[in-house]
């Protein structure tokens, strides 16, 4: 599949599929629905000293290195991706001059360098987890504070929005636990709550009217 580097609205850069006219980051601002999505409604929203995080769809590595510039506490990050981005693209990446982390970026460097399938304490305070692994094959169980759900959109691959895959979203969080989307869409909502999540809608980042988050209770 053809596949292009492409800017964003915000400066940052994306890879685009033209043949599904998808992107692996908003086209209205990578870093913007980065912060927006995951780091406000998500990260920020958890209380536990230590945050375990899983994200559905790795990709870039855009949401982990934010994730590791904005914590505040420990993290222990594992990021599924089963098409993991070659590394070349990752070099066109821009994120560092836009974000403006010089100094970190060893750390985004080391991120996509580490091997697969081996947790690798990064610094201190951020570890990281990389599983090549299709999504249906989550099995993890009570596991996680938080879940960045940031697989591509429900136009292009529904079979990644299903009432099976929310379900073991639903058994790999903690009790309370927070799974967060970009996604508003009425059909993804009702999966949530089919299978326990309790689900409300929140105003979306810079091009969307909405976006989910949703809780297990």
């Amino acid at each position: 599949m053809k596949r292009e580097i492409r800017i964003t609205s915000d400066g940052s850069t994306t890879i685009h599929l033209p043949d599904w006219n998808e992107q692996y980051h908003s086209k209205n601002g990578s870093i913007n629905e980065t912060y927006h999505v995951f780091i406000e409604n998500g990260l920020r929203q958890i209380s536990a000293d230590k945050v375990a995080i899983l994200e559905i769809g790795f990709g870039t590595g855009l949401n982990a290195f934010i994730t590791y510039l904005e914590a505040k506490k420990p993290v222990d990050y594992v990021g599924v991706e089963a098409y993991p981005v070659i590394s070349e693209e990752i070099k066109k990446m821009n994120f560092i001059t836009v974000l403006d982390a010089k100094e970190e970026n060893a750390i985004f460097n080391k991120m996509h360098e580490v091997p697969w399938e081996e947790k690798h304490q990064l610094t201190s305070n951020f570890s990281i987890l990389k599983r090549k692994q299709f999504f249906e094959d989550i099995s993890d169980k009570d596991a996680f504070h938080l879940i960045y759900f940031d697989a591509f959109g429900a136009r292009v691959q529904p079979q990644l929005w299903t009432e099976d895959i929310f379900a073991k979203m639903f058994t790999a969080l903690k009790e309370n636990g927070i799974l967060v989307t970009y996604s508003a869409k009425g059909s993804v909502r009702r999966a949530m709550q089919a299978v326990g999540f309790t689900v409300e809608r929140l105003p979306g980042p810079p091009g969307k009217r909405e976006m989910l988050r949703a809780v297990k209770k």
